[in-house]
């Protein structure tokens, strides 16, 4: 089976899943633009090599420094939740393998990814750049200060859960903004959780869905 086939199935497979929690995110599918990104991404050159073959499974995978590559599922519906357009810029907090970042990057303006274990990051970045996203950015540093050079965003994904919302995150992102963010502790219960910052301010939270994340940490 050639890798786009593969992508495809694995589309089919990431859908099927919206029905099935639709209930719980209020998803009932991936949006046209989602879709498009995860059936164009390729998803096995941002695994190490000996996960090729599995690259276009529908589950996390080991990447190295205990880090994963997140499902491809959580992938999608993180992406809908912020609701990304063209011409927005995102923040994506924990590069990991680039996956999240070159799904955004499909879709929006710009991407800025911030990545706390420095050969993660500069792997992801060398990765990116190889498939042609120039439209991505990525640094070595921690993800609980964010981007502030680069804010405000449009929107920001996290991909790592932090017990609490950081509140240099809230900042940076603009008013009318969208956030998710896993939220609990590395041996607890989490919760995706999608976070909206209101035009006046005003900050919203609703958890989405039960999930399961390398925890977040802080940089040195």
């Amino acid at each position: 089976m050639t890798y786009a086939a593969q992508r495809e199935r694995m589309v089919a497979e990431v859908e099927a899943m919206y029905a099935e929690t639709a209930a719980e995110t209020g998803l009932e599918a991936m949006s046209p633009a989602v879709r498009a990104a995860l059936a164009k991404v390729e998803r096995h050159r941002l695994v190490p090599p000996e996960e090729v073959s599995l690259a276009y499974g529908n589950f996390p995978l080991s990447i190295g420094a205990g880090q994963t590559i997140s499902q491809p599922y959580i992938v999608a519906l993180s992406t809908d939740l912020i609701e990304p357009r063209a011409g927005q810029v995102v923040l994506d907090v924990g590069t990991g393998s680039g996956y999240q970042a070159a799904v955004l990057a499909e879709i929006v303006a710009k991407v800025y990814s911030i990545e706390v274990v420095p050969e993660l990051g500069r792997s992801a970045a060398e990765r990116l750049a190889a498939l042609g996203y120039a439209n991505v950015e990525v640094c070595i540093g921690d993800g609980y200060a964010g981007w502030p050079d680069k804010a405000p965003f449009d929107a920001i994904v996290v991909t790592a859960a932090a017990p609490q919302v950081p509140p240099a995150l809230v900042d940076q992102l603009k008013p009318g903004g969208r956030m998710v963010i896993p939220l609990g502790t590395r041996w607890g219960a989490q919760d995706l959780t999608l976070i909206s910052k209101h035009a006046d301010g005003r900050v919203e939270r609703a958890s989405v869905l039960p999930v399961r994340f390398v925890p977040l940490v802080h940089g040195a």
